[in-house]
């Protein structure tokens, strides 16, 4: 698979630079990375270097598609750009791995959007996955905790730890929880937004998930945090499991009543995911249907907030 990154730097706390890395040590080829500044593709293409990447920098897109002629985009962009590059991708008729949120901000024809380029996507019959890690790191919560009974499950708390704040905490963190209860709970709808302030940088949104299974009360906790490791855990019905990152050399691992388990990065296991649907030709884990509900889900909840 011969891969093309935009927004590989590390602008803003991005994680292109890291999706590189990955899609590399999985046997991809990052050929190329597309800048908005001469200055920042080259900046963004030595960085890669030291994973052993060699990536031509652009800043056009049409040129990078007709030159390097890559089978698959990374958009790691600004999120206010993503809409932008996924009608372009679709139209060079490219597959997509796009982080998250995957269009913002909130315009009026937000869904309409969405629709349309999911149309354009199935009938081009391209892969497109959204980065919306967590899910991958179920297996790993379920292993300390247990499966998590669906008929039972009437509660769900995470705690995360954005380096935004404010308002945009909410498209920054809160589609990980909603792609969490996707996976776990299936197609829902959101209701009853509440929003509780706890002082500076923090926020606590409450509402409940509804999906098939029933009524799951949801409890977002967003504190603000620069300093990394940030602070992360979540869990069903008060299983909670916390995320422990040591930092000599970025092992991940879950802890819960005094058990600790290392987990498989959840970034490579997206891409992982992503690169195995489109050998296979079929829809990774957060495809079309799963984003879909997660963005209409979000901005309900952004759309609530604002009205608050």
């Amino acid at each position: 698979m011969k891969v093309a990154i935009i927004g590989a730097g590390r602008n803003q706390n991005g994680i292109g630079e890291y999706i590189a890395r990955y899609f590399h040590r999985n046997g991809a080829v990052v050929g190329s990375v597309l800048g908005t500044t001469d200055q920042t593709a080259r900046r963004a293409s030595a960085n890669l270097r030291k994973y052993g990447i060699e990536a031509v920098p652009y800043t056009d897109f049409r040129r990078l598609i007709e030159t390097q002629r890559p089978e698959t985009v990374v958009i790691a962009s600004p999120a206010s750009t993503h809409a932008e590059y996924l009608l372009k991708c679709i139209d060079a008729g490219v597959n997509i791995f796009c982080e998250k949120p995957f269009i913002w901000p909130v315009t009026d024809d937000f869904n309409r959007t969405l629709e349309d380029i999911f149309k354009k996507v199935s009938a081009k019959k391209l892969t497109v996955a959204m980065n919306s890690q967590l899910p991958f790191s179920l297996k790993y919560y379920q292993e300390l905790c247990g499966p998590v009974d669906l008929a039972k499950a009437g509660q769900f708390e995470i705690n995360m730890s954005p380096s935004c704040g404010k308002k945009e905490m909410i498209p920054e963190s809160v589609p990980h929880p909603l792609s969490i209860l996707y996976c776990v709970l299936g197609k829902g709808e959101v209701g009853d937004c509440s929003f509780q302030s706890a002082g500076k940088g923090k926020m606590t949104i409450i509402l409940q998930y509804a999906s098939r299974f029933g009524k799951c009360q949801v409890l977002i906790k967003l504190a603000s945090q620069e300093k990394q490791p940030r602070d992360f855990s979540f869990g069903f019905d008060e299983q909670v499991v916390k995320r422990i990152i040591d930092p000599e050399n970025y092992d991940i691992y879950f802890s819960y009543q005094g058990k600790k388990l290392k987990l498989i990065d959840p970034l490579d296991l997206s891409i992982r995911d992503f690169m195995s649907a489109v050998e296979k030709k079929t829809d990774p884990l957060i495809g079309p249907d799963h984003i879909l509900n997660n963005m209409v889900a979000l901005k309900k909840i952004y759309d609530a907030y604002e009205e608050s």
